[in-house]
């Protein structure tokens, strides 16, 4: 039998085709990028897509060939041969759906589908019942399984190309048309290889019968509605759910998730770039002190700046809180460092927010690629380290990341790591240093000192080990332990040297913020059997940065215990005398900044007010960092006796405080 195509529907069965390849093409992406039960859910709609799309095709197309004779459908056989279209592109997906596939894998993956479309066809071919016979020509069903092989191979291939392509380009488009031909293609060559027999009578109900327009629409609408429903799916996804996903609410910039992404699309790997971590200085006070919603309309404000600053395609990200991310795609030094300038500039403008006029700094940290790593996790390190090293250095400035702060971060986290260890081996030791009466010419009372002995670092230094502790909350149990061992050392004093003095141990603001401060010092004079006069807990006016009411409180049921308090490095922190005498605190300590240029008229001045302040308070006065006999003489010249410093003694063990102290008894005797 002869037969011929119906021009229009033959270009039908190839827009269907186009359009199933383009809305493949659109949801690659999605499979690609999601995971969990969202990436099942796209992968099944993908299949569905290109599934359906290619039955569709080729159903139309079929429908397309007008044959002088009637020609019906097995209802059953038609579902089957689209099931497994859909099923083989399933499992074609599924092989293929990663950031990174193999050639193996999109041969693999090629094999399969393209052999659910040939069963797909031949199985749709089996399904048509008309009196005679269906042939085949071998060498044109070969060609026809070798396009579909190749045909599916390609579309693969282009889906991971592609998969992070916008909804619309030109090369989208193209490859869509190119599929299409591909589909088509294979289809009308199965076709040209099938060879029609009549064995019957000859119907002339082919090509115009009433049945078969209303075939031909059902099929046609029923595409073009699955096609609608996926191209929905993936405006509401990009424009609706991924706006969600990855775009800050507050400020509408990218966030976090999208930061991710942008690494996805570049495999993992910024070869040329830089990153500049921002944080806003003092934003928490603003926050606390203006309220969220000041400080939300501040963030809008900032990143509306930061926008400004982006001339040259720098993409800008909210990471969080007030920290944001501008990703360079230059790693010129002289341009990063004309950036960062820029930035600081316009972010410490004045901000007009409601009745307030606002004034916020901030500090930047800068890592660039390839010196400083290539992966989104070692420039974001590298970034955040430099940051926290600008705000050290006084905030309002940037620092690029260099390898001493690769050494200050690597020297941190052992330190961290070594923490916990060096509290169980001992590692952790108490020294002393005497406070000396220049008045009476007689011990005053001591301040116990913690040191560190690494095993493989040696001597830490304090000002070192005490910051990691406070940032890990170490420092909690260690202070417990030194509160007992500093009581049971002057309980053992008392008993066996007849050394009566008061011992001082500094408190940090972790301990207040525990709430633990009354249990742990009650703990310790109960298991020690101390009298509490005999302890002292020297704070800092670093205090005054938390709840000051609350740490009153907790003073004041120390003063329970009958304990002490002193106010340490008094005059350089952020105390305010319109509270010192709220704190119950008993002694105010002169700092050492002052003591060592106290040749300066203007620090005698400070010393002279500190004094003063002090006796008109009912409190005593320590003075700290004393080294020369010239600084002994203007503090007793200005009213203070009670001194500390190297002049008398470095801070020593408990053994040989009790020889020092025996020296001293015996040139007091002599």
């Amino acid at each position: 039998m002869q037969g011929h195509y119906n021009i229009w529907i033959v270009l039908l069965s190839f827009a269907i085709a186009v359009m199933a390849s383009y809305s493949a093409l659109n949801l690659a992406g999605k499979i690609t990028r999601s995971s969990g039960r969202t990436r099942t859910i796209w992968l099944i709609a993908g299949s569905v897509v290109m599934g359906m799309g290619v039955w569709s095709m080729h159903f139309v197309g079929m429908l397309a060939y007008h044959m002088d004779t009637t020609v019906t459908y097995d209802t059953t056989t038609t579902i089957l041969s689209s099931l497994g279209s859909i099923l083989a592109s399933f499992i074609a997906f599924r092989i293929t759906a990663r950031s990174q596939s193999s050639p193996l894998r999109y041969a693999l993956g090629g094999l399969i589908m393209g052999c659910g479309i040939v069963a797909m066809h031949y199985t749709g071919m089996s399904a048509m019942r008309m009196p005679g016979q269906i042939t085949y020509d071998v060498p044109l069903w070969l060609l026809s399984a070798f396009i579909a092989l190749a045909a599916s191979y390609a579309a693969l291939y282009l889906f991971h190309k592609l998969r992070y392509s916008p909804d619309f380009t030109l090369w989208k488009l193209i490859s869509a048309i190119v599929m299409g031909i591909a589909i088509c293609g294979m289809h009308y060559t199965g076709m040209a290889a099938a060879k029609f027999t009549s064995s019957g009578e000859i119907h002339h109900a082919m090509g115009s019968g009433e049945p078969q327009f209303f075939l031909l629409f059902g099929v046609t609408v029923s595409t073009f509605f699955i096609l609608a429903v996926s191209w929905g799916a993936v405006f509401f996804d990009r424009h609706v759910l991924e706006k969600m996903a990855y775009y800050d609410q507050l400020t509408n910039l990218p966030n976090r998730h999208d930061l991710q992404r942008f690494f996805n699309e570049k495999n993992d790997r910024l070869e040329q770039g830089a990153f500049l971590f921002i944080d806003l200085d003092r934003f928490k006070m603003i926050n606390d002190t203006l309220g969220h919603d000041v400080g939300d309309m501040l963030l809008q404000q900032v990143a509306d700046r930061l926008r400004l600053c982006a001339t040259d395609g720098e993409l800008i990200f909210r990471l969080g809180g007030d920290e944001f991310l501008v990703v360079a795609r230059t790693s010129e030094i002289a341009v990063l460092e004309q950036l960062a300038h820029n930035l600081l500039n316009q972010i410490k403008q004045a901000y007009f927010i409601e009745a307030h006029e606002l004034y916020v700094t901030c500090s930047i940290g800068i890592s660039h690629a390839p010196y400083h790593g290539v992966d989104r996790s070692s420039l974001l390190k590298a970034a955040d380290t430099a940051m926290y090293a600008a705000k050290v250095d006084g905030k309002n400035r940037f620092r690029i990341f260099d390898e001493e702060m690769s050494r200050n971060q690597i020297r941190k986290l052992v330190l961290e790591k070594d923490m916990r260890k060096a509290m169980v081996h001992g590692e952790f030791t108490i020294m002393y240093q005497p406070k000396w009466d220049t008045g009476s010419d007689q011990l005053s009372g001591m301040e116990a000192l913690m040191r560190w002995q690494h095993p493989e670092l040696g001597s830490v230094s304090p000002s070192e080990f005490i910051a990691v502790a406070e940032e890990t909350g170490m420092i909690i149990p260690m202070t417990r332990w030194m509160l007992q061992e500093v009581c049971k050392q002057n309980k053992y004093w008392q008993e066996n040297d007849n050394i009566h003095t008061c011992i001082s141990v500094n408190m940090s603001i972790r301990i207040f913020e525990s709430q633990l401060l009354f249990e742990m010092v009650d703990e310790a004079l109960r298991i020690s059997g101390l009298p509490g006069h005999y302890l002292e807990l020297e704070i800092t006016e670093s205090i005054a940065k938390s709840d000051v009411n609350d740490i009153i409180e907790q003073l004041r049921s120390i003063r329970d215990l009958a304990v002490k308090v002193s106010l340490d490095d008094f005059g350089t922190g952020y105390s305010s005398l319109g509270t010192l005498d709220e704190l119950p605190v008993d002694t105010l300590k002169i700092d050492q900044i002052f003591i060592h240029k106290s040749a300066q008229l203007s620090k005698q001045a400070i010393i002279s007010n500190i004094i003063a302040i002090a006796k008109n308070l009912n409190l005593e006065v320590v003075a700290e960092g004393v080294e020369t006999q010239d600084q002994i003489d203007i503090l007793q010249s200005r009213g203070c006796h009670v001194m500390q410093g190297f002049y008398y003694s470095k801070p020593m063990t408990a053994r040989d405080m009790t020889a020092w102290l025996e020296q001293k008894q015996q040139a007091v005797t002599v």
